[in-house]
């Protein structure tokens, strides 16, 4: 049986629609808590597979969260090794970090569900099925992109929402994974960032009503393309 590890920042930014999708084909899924593992005990070799999800911290903040440091050693690890992993948001932060880009506060935050624009590679690619979908973006920093990177997708404010690196480094920005039927724990964890941000509560959730269920295709459909023949 195929094994997914999930580096996960905060409970409730999990694996979403990706979770029922994984039980489905049979994988077995585990989550870590990065906060709270030891992170320098876990073997980055031991999973087919590891995804590294979101937060809102930043992937420059390791003297302040110690453990992003470990967090990014274990990343390191990982794609030195060859094997398959998967960022989203401050996950897809870490990956170019760990590969050596830098990551940035960007002038304001990008919150809320927009359509990404794909670049020629990104139609291409396992991000095809998200054209045209509001997908949803929750971050305010922004990433460089690595050497050797290939970008798939941008946005307005954000020029890099996704990279690949060969078969097996896929960076995301932007949430393809994210369960709307759950959005409201977002809200209410992120309620001082919203608060304080200027976004409007209701319309996000009323975009997650509108959008949820075709982004949940649309994100599931992207999974199963990058692990077809990976896995």
């Amino acid at each position: 049986m195929p094994s997914v590890v999930a580096i996960r920042q905060v409970t409730f930014e999990d694996l979403g629609v990706w979770a029922s999708w994984f039980d489905t084909k049979g994988y077995s899924v585990s989550y870590v808590d990065a906060s709270v593992a030891d992170l320098r005990g876990l073997d980055s070799y031991d999973c087919d597979l590891m995804i590294v999800l979101g937060g809102p911290i930043s992937a420059y903040q390791q003297e302040r969260y110690p453990f992003l440091a470990d967090e990014l050693r274990l990343i390191e690890r990982r794609i030195a090794a060859g094997k398959p992993i998967l960022g989203v948001c401050l996950g897809a932060q870490l990956v170019a970090t760990a590969l050596g880009a830098r990551v940035e506060r960007m002038k304001g935050k990008e919150i809320g569900f927009s359509p990404l624009a794909l670049t020629d590679a990104g139609r291409n690619s396992a991000l095809a099925p998200l054209a045209g979908r509001p997908v949803l973006l929750w971050h305010g920093d922004q990433f460089e992109l690595p050497a050797g990177a290939t970008l798939l997708a941008s946005s307005e404010q954000c020029p890099h929402q996704a990279f690949s690196i060969g078969a097996d480094v896929l960076a995301l920005q932007f949430h393809a994974e994210t369960d709307c039927r759950t959005l409201e724990s977002w809200l209410v964890g992120h309620a001082s960032e919203l608060e304080q941000a200027g976004f409007d509560v209701a319309e996000i959730r009323a975009d997650g009503w509108r959008h949820g269920a075709a982004l949940a295709d649309a994100g599931r459909k992207m999974l199963a393309l990058w692990l077809k023949d990976r896995i």
